[in-house]
């Protein structure tokens, strides 16, 4: 039989399923660069994840709860993300940011390894607002984008609207000695975080608590998906998510006669 991953709080006895399970990926050329090959986690895309910060989410970190995944400082992706970041920082203003004061003095800082991440303040990033605070708890950059008419992955740092979606590469060579870039997308998983993962107190996409989107991924996470792929791409994967939401062939060889 199965077992759950993990089990934490022993009163709600709150589960995640195991890592390793089956799932379908499908692959298929970009179409805006035919050297570049994307391969998609069908299994992860239909699924009706969601996030429940606020809602139920049992924090990555003991005592934190109410933190969601943003005890941690948001490592930037490069200096243009961080760039971007301290941009935005400065639209925020004292209503909208907890930290603000703070945040003047600066947005980022390095961890134990000299990267670059958003600063710690109080126990948790920058950029939460926490329980009580007037303008509401949670990430202070998606709230004023909320307001603002403007999407949080124009303002957020680039690993906090990407996630719980993880894109990663790697080179290819086919046996005829061609390559390609083969670029996942797939599930933030608690591998994604590197080897601290497995000591999360609890991780949401393997939870079933979080599973309860009115929408499948592939459709609630558009324009995250579209950031990440490119337009043309994104509308390859969304046709093959809707055919297997529906039950039909997803991805079926072309030489087939019913194909033809």
């Amino acid at each position: 039989m199965s077992r759950p991953y993990r089990q934490i709080d022993t009163l709600n006895l709150v589960a995640e399923v195991m890592l390793d399970f089956p799932r379908t990926f499908v692959e298929f050329t970009d179409p805006a660069d035919p050297d570049q090959v994307f391969r998609a986690d069908l299994t992860w895309l239909t699924s009706r994840w969601t996030c429940i910060f606020g809602s139920g989410c049992a924090g990555i970190v003991p005592g934190r709860e109410t933190d969601g995944c943003c005890t941690l400082g948001a490592h930037f992706a490069d200096a243009a993300d961080e760039k971007r970041v301290r941009k935005a920082s400065k639209g925020l203003s004292a209503s909208e940011w907890q930290y603000r004061d703070a945040g003047r003095r600066g947005i980022a800082e390095k961890d134990s390894e000299g990267s670059r991440q958003t600063r710690v303040v109080d126990g948790a990033c920058i950029f939460l607002n926490r329980e009580g605070f007037p303008g509401g708890a949670g990430c202070a950059l998606h709230s004023h984008a909320v307001r603002t008419g403007r999407h949080p992955l124009e303002l957020k740092p680039d690993v906090c609207w990407q996630l719980p979606v993880r894109r990663s590469y790697r080179q290819v060579q086919r046996p005829d000695d061609t390559t390609y870039l083969e670029v996942t997308i797939g599930e933030y998983d608690r591998r994604g975080w590197g080897p601290g993962g497995q000591d999360l107190q609890w991780w949401c996409t393997g939870a079933s608590e979080a599973h309860v989107g009115t929408e499948p991924v592939w459709v609630s996470y558009a324009p995250e998906l579209r950031e990440l792929m490119g337009v043309a791409a994104y509308e390859v994967l969304a046709g093959m998510c809707a055919a297997r939401e529906s039950g039909g062939a997803v991805a079926p060889h072309p030489a087939d006669k019913s194909c033809g």
